[in-house]
């Protein structure tokens, strides 16, 4: 055989396999869907959900496994999402991934439907949730936008959340058209994944067919959200203007019961990051707070670091894309340095990330310092954590122990790994990690360690908050394996 017949060869069967792969991942779309839409059961491998993805997006997410975990393709998966379908499933999440690794020494002894069974039991005949619980986003800014976004996208069965309104000021004729047009239309995300109409009689937005209905307000006291058929609703503050418990306790009006701050909060209201300390949730709080983009993108990964190799102390430097709390040209603002042009500046400002991080993990109190730089960029940062540990450790192994997190551990969904030499801030926009841990980056000098965490300041923040609403309106599904088993 000839060097060309060889590589022909090669190509043919290389290009045989993708089109098996890619055929299998073109069936499992409608059976993730139905199962999505009918039971609200989630389908993932490895922690990233394979709802509304597409074929290419399917096939990604299992050859991410196998760059940093076990060989894995469709082949592999196909045959388990085939027998899930046919099982009389209630709400849950189902690692893919994880459930295919489990059942490849088993499978010449146990059908995939029998498998499934004996790991699934404690949801087989489970029914759906009774009611939706209601959604009212106060506020319509980048990171309520992407709230909407996220929300309409999990509405799934519709017994989960549901967006019922969006509160804002209104500013000129054409309001409406405008604030349709700006969730339909996205310079860093994209376009909105679905169909928006505009009801201009009733004043609401119809995005994927919820209907959302925009309430005119200068004020909370203003609304009685009642006439609009809320009730019981969480409300999620996303415009940062109120932030101790007299200014979010004006939200509590008739139709509202729970109160959500997308900032770092004041005073005694719990800043909670989903994954470390939400299991502090209990049902007869009102008013909780999500912390910050930085908060939620350090704290697990240092809740882990400590918890394998301890802390002594640390430093915090974020390198932060500009908000919109800035100032496009030089003009005054009230805090220091925020005045100069964000986009022609580096610019140094504080953070109160590390002093928050201590709401939410009170052993690291006292430990950490922080400071922040704006940078030109429209989203993405980059939080470099500068860290004492009481006895000197390897880089590899430093490595190799987060890797394990980000794959198996009950920070999977929080924690994301990369390995490559290659990535830069882009490669991270639309990531729902709270953060991606950058392992080239990682310097290590006997007891000091220097970490490297991306995020995606407002996709993967308001990833974050979701998570906690959800926690909160108990739609807390059981996750198949068990999230936080030893793996």
């Amino acid at each position: 055989m000839t060097c060309a017949d060889t590589l022909k060869e090669l190509s043919d069967d290389h290009f045989g396999r993708w089109k098996n792969r890619e055929a299998l991942a073109e069936s499992m779309i409608p059976m993730i869907g139905r199962l999505y839409r009918e039971r609200n059961v989630v389908v993932a491998i490895y922690g990233r959900s394979l709802i509304n993805r597409s074929v290419i997006q399917i096939l990604k997410n299992h050859r991410r496994v196998r760059m940093i975990a076990e060989d894995l393709s469709a082949v592999d998966t196909y045959p388990l999402l085939e027998a899930l379908v046919t099982l009389d499933l209630g709400p849950c999440r189902v690692d893919l991934g994880k459930l295919a690794i489990d059942y490849r020494p088993l499978k010449d002894s146990m059908t995939p439907v029998a498998f499934l069974q004996e790991q699934l039991q404690a949801s087989l005949g489970q029914k759906n949730l009774a009611t939706p619980t209601d959604v009212v986003l106060y506020g319509f800014g980048r990171i309520g936008r992407i709230l909407a976004r996220l929300i309409i996208e999990k509405t799934g069965g519709g017994d989960g959340m549901r967006l019922r309104a969006v509160v804002v000021r209104k500013t000129t004729e054409g309001d409406l058209q405008k604030r349709a047009s700006l969730l339909r239309r996205d310079s860093v995300h994209g376009p909105f994944e679905g169909t928006i109409a505009i009801d201009e009689e009733n004043e609401a937005i119809i995005a994927n067919g919820n209907f959302i209905k925009i309430i005119y307000a200068n004020n909370p006291e203003d609304i009685d959200y009642t006439q609009y058929g809320i009730h019981g609703a969480i409300l999620i503050d996303n415009t940062g203007k109120l932030k101790d418990r007299a200014g979010l306790a004006r939200h509590l009006r008739p139709g509202i019961e729970r109160v959500m701050l997308t900032a770092p909060a004041k005073g005694d209201i719990k800043n909670i990051v989903c994954g470390v300390n939400d299991h502090e949730i209990t049902r007869d709080e009102n008013i909780l707070s999500a912390a910050s983009c930085t908060t939620n993108a350090i704290t697990p990964v240092l809740k882990a670091i400590n918890d394998r190799f301890g802390l002594v102390s640390g430093h915090v430097e974020t390198v932060h894309s500009y908000t919109n709390d800035q100032n496009l040209i030089d003009n005054y603002h009230k805090a220091d340095r925020r005045g100069r042009s964000a986009v022609l500046n580096m610019v140094i400002t504080e953070t109160g990330a590390a002093k928050a991080v201590a709401k939410a993990l009170p052993e690291l109190a006292g430990k950490l310092t922080g400071n922040s730089i704006r940078v030109p960029t429209p989203n993405v940062s980059l939080a470099i954590l500068n860290l004492t540990l009481p006895e000197a450790v390897g880089r590899d192994e430093v490595n190799e122990f987060m890797r394990q997190v980000a794959l198996s551990s009950r920070y999977q969904r929080q924690i994301d790994y990369t390995n490559s030499t290659e990535v830069a801030s882009s490669d991270f926009i639309g990531s729902r990690a709270a953060g991606v841990f950058d392992a080239q980056a990682t310097i290590v000098n006997g007891t000091h360690v220097t970490l490297y965490i991306w995020y995606d300041n407002e996709m993967g923040y308001s990833c974050q908050v979701v998570r906690i609403v959800e926690r909160w309106a108990g739609i807390d599904y059981q996750t198949y394996p068990p999230e936080s088993a030893d793996r």
